[in-house]
This record gives C-alpha cells, structure tokens and sequence, in this order.
C-alpha cells in the first residue's frame, strides 16, 4: 500500500487525498462514539495521507520549477 499511490496522476492523488480525508474523519467521529474495531487504523489512514500530500507537494514544486525554466527560456 506504501508505493501504490506513485502511480497516480495529479488528479487521481488529489481525488484520493480527498477520499481519505473524508474516511480519515469519519474514523475520528467513530473512536469517539466508540466504535471502532481496529484503532490502528487511525495510525494507517493518518500517514497514507502524509504520503499523498508529499506526492502532491512533490509535483507542484516541480511543475512550478519546469514554467520557471521555460519562462526563463523565454
């Protein structure tokens, strides 16, 4: 599950990220109610949202960088 999110494009991790942070807070709603059958879960979902927005900020810096060299080209 750790490197399946580098295949993504930029708009499948960002519909992904959304996802996850949907899933993310309806498990936080459960451990407070009670009813959560695997609190690690919490733990999992928490970095696999790490992983996405480092993928994500990754492509915005290096979008950003590539209009900056052919605007430099320009």
């Amino acid at each position: 599950m750790k490197n399946s999110f580098k295949n993504l494009s930029f708009q499948e991790l960002k519909v992904k990220r959304e996802e996850l942070a949907r899933k993310y807070m309806d498990l936080r709603f459960q451990m407070v109610i009670g009813h959560v059958d695997n609190p690690l879960q919490k733990r999992v979902m928490r970095r696999q949202l790490a992983r996405i927005n480092t993928l994500i900020s990754a492509q915005e810096k290096e979008s950003a960088k590539q209009a900056l060299m052919t605007e430099k080209k320009a």
